[in-house]
């Protein structure tokens, strides 16, 4: 099967068991500060995983868009990328453990679903702590199906929870039960836990599903209750399943990312263990890039555009090193846009923006891109003994340490992004002290998502009386500025803590002082009126009607909500 079936099987069999399928949210939340990008597919659900309930019904299923960077240094083996699909089913309340592992097991081993051999599964179930009690359930059902010495208790190892599945501090959370396929030759057989854990180390077994069973909800990293309701939420990344449907021991070698590997050995033909990794993270990073790009998102020293800007350079000093002309980009994110052409439809349609924008950024990495070869170049010199320094700081502040005061200092004077720098540092073999640059340099540290969770407080789990507020005055604010501005505005995210609001909008012109004293007096009268915010559910298109504003793409299904701030819908001050 190619990727285009497998995608679509696991739809459909979730369609035949009731369940409505929902279009992919864009990669970048909504409301949701505590991530830059969605990271898994029920992020854009926790609402209706809290309680809220959803348009479409109580059973859901998606291929959902996802972008994980805290592993962007693993890219490149055999199993790690920052772009892929989460593949996954929802119960918001209604079905729990005994139908998600019976319909895990028949998806994974049926004919109507991926048909893999049973006796290459594994499962963990989760072993127990302090927040929740050991999983004997899970354990018990999951004996119907496969050899009870083919599944594993497993618990807290001090540094992170196998077997429970949280998107942050706050918010909901569960013990999940996770399916591993041996994907050697040869065939592992059956295993010791300690050999599982051993061949899960050595990527010979990869997760390939996961059942989380979430019934708990998290306040400020700890358990503090319940969720009104048992809802089960499962994942599974689709470049996973699609290596063990097409019998390859690595992602890379999937149809997913096939022609573009293809098209960088055209472009190269140099095989060895170094240039096959170069060419994977070339690759990983192109097609996320091309996916970023397409949802909104623009090169920029800050968030999102910080993370899209560090992969596009990233991509590009990969491709000097092979000796690949940096302009190629464009050609390669062309084969990207072929291949998922038919499944996201936008990506054709904004073509021209995406290499508009990866041509503008490749012109702008000239500069520090030369630098970056002659940082190289320095260090290898020095290393030798021959001195180099940048305003008397001497490249190396050891024989086996590069400085952090010159790299700080090439910043500054040439503009040579520091994560390349360090890049740079770590294949010659030499230590860097990145306690002392953080020091002097702690506004350009490296993205992630522990470091976004650390700038922005709160997130979709802060439902405190002050965030709710600042989240109804963005809508407020929304039609303020359309009235002021004009139809044009739209809402391109938005940023909410207990202390502060933020509003991301399109105009094309700064706002004059004039113009945001009426935007001001605007929604400080509607405040005043003390209007009541009502929701109601509708029909797409009976929503449409009344004139509600929708912004993003294709993610509504046929039912939506509402949210009016008036007396009536009719003539309510902002509907979304």
């Amino acid at each position: 099967m190619d990727s285009t079936e497998i995608r679509q099987r696991f739809l459909k069999f979730f369609e035949k068991r009731g369940h409505a399928i929902i279009p992919s949210a864009p990669l970048v939340p909504e409301n949701d500060p505590s991530v830059l990008f969605n990271t898994a597919g029920m992020q854009p659900l926790v609402p209706y995983l809290m309680g809220e309930p959803h348009p479409q019904g109580k059973r859901l299923a998606n291929s959902q868009k996802c972008v994980r960077t805290q592993d962007i240094d693993e890219v490149g083996d055999n199993t790690h990328d920052t772009f892929f699909e989460m593949l996954g089913n929802w119960s918001l309340g209604d079905y729990f453990k005994e139908e998600a592992i019976k319909w895990s097991f028949e998806l994974l081993t049926s004919d109507e679903g991926f048909k893999l051999d049973p006796k290459r599964l594994y499962v963990t179930v989760f072993a127990g702590n302090d927040d929740a009690p050991k999983d004997t359930e899970s354990f018990d059902i999951w004996k119907k199906y496969i050899p009870e010495n083919r599944i594993y208790f497993l618990g807290f190892n001090g540094k992170k929870e196998p077997n429970w599945w949280e998107a942050g501090v706050n918010g909901p959370c569960g013990p999940d039960t996770e399916m591993f396929y041996d994907v050697t030759p040869e065939g592992l057989g059956d295993m010791t836990k300690e050999e599982y854990l051993k061949a899960d180390d050595e990527q010979k077994v990869v997760e390939i599903w996961n059942n989380v069973f979430m019934e708990y909800v998290k306040k400020d990293g700890k358990v503090v209750g319940k969720l009104p309701n048992k809802n089960v939420d499962t994942g599974s990344g689709l470049e996973r399943v699609v290596m063990a449907l097409q019998g390859k021991n690595n992602i890379f070698d999937t149809d997913l990312f096939k022609p573009l590997m293809d098209k960088l050995t055209e472009f190269s033909t140099s095989n060895d263990k170094d240039s096959i990794r170069s060419k994977r993270i070339i690759a990983d990073h192109i097609r996320t890039s091309v996916f970023m790009i397409s949802d909104g998102v623009t090169p920029s020293n800050t968030d999102q555009g910080y993370i899209l800007r560090r992969l596009i350079r990233r991509a590009v000093r990969k491709m000097k090193i092979l000796n690949i002309e940096p302009s190629l980009l464009k050609e390669c994110s062309e084969v990207v846009i072929e291949k998922y052409k038919t499944v996201y439809k936008d990506l054709s349609e904004k073509k021209d923006v995406i290499f508009k924008i990866l041509e503008e950024e490749v012109e702008k990495f000239k500069k520090p891109l030369d630098w970056v070869s002659l940082y190289k170049i320095d260090i290898e010199d020095a290393k030798k003994g021959v001195i180099k320094k940048i305003k008397d700081i001497p490249i190396l502040s050891s024989t086996d340490t590069a400085s952090a005061e010159y790299v700080y200092q090439n910043f500054q004077t040439y503009g040579v992004p520091t994560d390349l720098s360090i890049e740079v540092i770590i294949e010659a073999g030499l230590k860097f002290d990145q306690d002392l640059f953080d020091k002097k340099f702690k506004e350009h540290q490296d993205m992630s998502r522990a470091g976004a969770e650390k700038k922005f407080k709160g997130g979709m789990g802060d439902t405190s009386e002050k965030s709710l507020q600042y989240h109804t005055a963005t809508h407020l604010l929304h039609q303020a500025l359309r009235t002021v501005l004009g139809n044009h505005v739209s809402q391109k995210g938005s940023n909410i803590t207990p202390e502060r609001l933020r509003f991301d909008f399109t105009h094309g012109v700064k706002m004059t002082d004039e113009e945001k004293k009426k935007v001001e007096d605007i929604v400080n009268e509607q405040i005043k009126k003390a209007l009541p915010v009502e929701v109601v559910s509708l029909t797409k298109s009976d929503a449409e009607k009344t004139g509600a504003l929708h912004f993003f793409g294709d993610k509504y299904g046929d039912t939506v909500t509402v949210y009016y701030i008036g007396e009536n819908i009719e003539q309510a001050f902002s509907k979304e």
